[in-house]
């Protein structure tokens, strides 16, 4: 037993006729963050959609705790996994905390209403990520890391065993980039959860993630730790030439840097 919670098999994804993701294997256990990177095109945020269910594999299976995905009601698949899009659409007259309320939805049954657990949950996930000062606010009121940082604490509130996130930091200075991925980090092992994430930034990835799937044009170029992953050889070979890599001074983790003439 492999005891996976995130399991693809042979995955091929495509937009029409145009396959983007090509015969892509790996799994994920319980406790791990890891991080999907690659060049703009390479398949991270379709390969977030396929586990979000938006998009349907051509070929292969995607299972979740050992369940077909296509298997499952919607129900079932949110009190497994949340998600936190990249540009998420939300009610632009919700207040941030009913927003985040929502999140508790999969876990009501039919015209049952919200309890104290559930406003507890809430309050705990809105100020683990800063977002509690401003929940009375209207989602149209505020700021696109404000928005992101609720979809997050949402994403909190639901309670998962998964949480898969697309370019969770892209909108946030870099304070709250490091605050945010600080607490995903802690909340993954503490709690034991599983996390997947794309991520653009390679020097966050490698900071934050266990492991680092690199894609390159649709397919895995090479899935490791980061030390492994985040090497000149390997960069060279998918973004090309340009940057160069150094041990970080603090951490000893790689770090990677523009060459400069």
């Amino acid at each position: 037993m492999n005891n996976y919670e995130i399991n693809l098999t042979e995955v091929s994804l495509a937009y029409g006729n145009s396959e983007v993701v090509h015969k892509v294997s790996f799994g994920i256990k319980r406790g791990v963050f890891a991080g999907l990177v690659g060049p703009n095109g390479s398949g991270k945020t379709t390969i977030i959609k396929s586990l979000s269910r938006i998009l349907e594999p051509v070929h292969g299976r995607i299972s979740l705790r050992g369940q077909n995905i296509k298997d499952l009601k919607q129900k079932d698949l949110a009190r497994l996994l949340a998600v936190v899009p990249q540009n998420a659409v939300l009610p632009s007259l919700f207040t941030a905390f009913e927003i985040v309320l929502m999140g508790r939805n999969p876990h009501k049954g039919f015209l049952s209403y919200e309890n104290e657990n559930d406003m507890s949950m809430v309050r705990n996930a809105m100020e683990k990520t800063d977002t509690w000062r401003f929940r009375d606010r209207r989602i149209h009121e505020l700021s696109g890391g404000e928005i992101q940082s609720v979809v997050i604490a949402r994403a909190l509130t639901q309670d998962t065993v998964i949480i898969v996130l697309d370019e969770p930091t892209a909108a946030l200075d870099v304070a709250r980039q490091i605050e945010i991925l600080n607490f995903l980090r802690s909340h993954c092992k503490e709690r034991n959860k599983t996390i997947i994430a794309a991520i653009h930034d390679l020097n966050l990835a490698a900071h934050y993630c266990d492991r680092m799937i690199l894609l390159k044009k649709g397919g895995i170029f090479i899935d490791d730790a980061p030390s492994k992953v985040i090497t000149n050889e390997n960069l060279t070979a998918v973004y090309g030439g340009g940057s160069y890599v150094y041990p970080h001074p603090l951490s000893g983790l790689p770090a990677v840097l523009p060459m400069v003439d």
